[in-house]
């Protein structure tokens, strides 16, 4: 013990970047954690669309009508801070909620698991990651 505790004194660099390396897995994986309980992919979000959830894209509606998936519901983020009551009918059925990058979509995700929804869910990578994976988008 003795011998750890002189090599930690010899080394005061590598201890602190070994700790903060520490802190940023730690800082990284919980994020991870936290947004994975509702992340799909693309495919996953086409098998959920096809069984009948709600594709609800939270970008401005200039954006929306540049290109968006298929029978999808343009309900800005805005919107969705003001309580959704749009969506009342989606309580307990579900929803994949997309933006641009999966970033916006992720926030309003967990808005709407606060108030109650309970089938909600994140596309990972949003219309970029879409449209990497080959699938259409609708222009209105």
């Amino acid at each position: 013990m003795n011998a750890l505790l002189t090599h930690l004194a010899a080394h005061p660099y590598l201890v602190g970047a070994a700790l903060l390396a520490l802190v940023v897995v730690a800082v990284v994986e919980f994020r991870l954690s936290a947004q994975a309980f509702a992340a799909v992919g693309p495919l996953e979000a086409v098998r959920l669309a096809n069984a009948g959830a709600l594709l609800l894209d939270v970008r401005a509606v200039e954006a929306y009508a540049a290109g968006h998936l298929a029978g999808a519901r343009n309900l800005p983020s805005g919107a969705i801070a003001n309580g959704a009551q749009q969506l009342e009918k989606w309580k307990t059925k579900p929803i994949v909620v997309y933006c641009d990058s999966g970033l916006t979509s992720g926030a309003a995700a967990r808005h709407l698991q606060r108030l109650g929804f309970t089938e909600v869910k994140n596309l990972r990578g949003g219309v970029t990651a879409w449209k990497a994976d080959n699938l259409p988008v609708i222009k209105a």
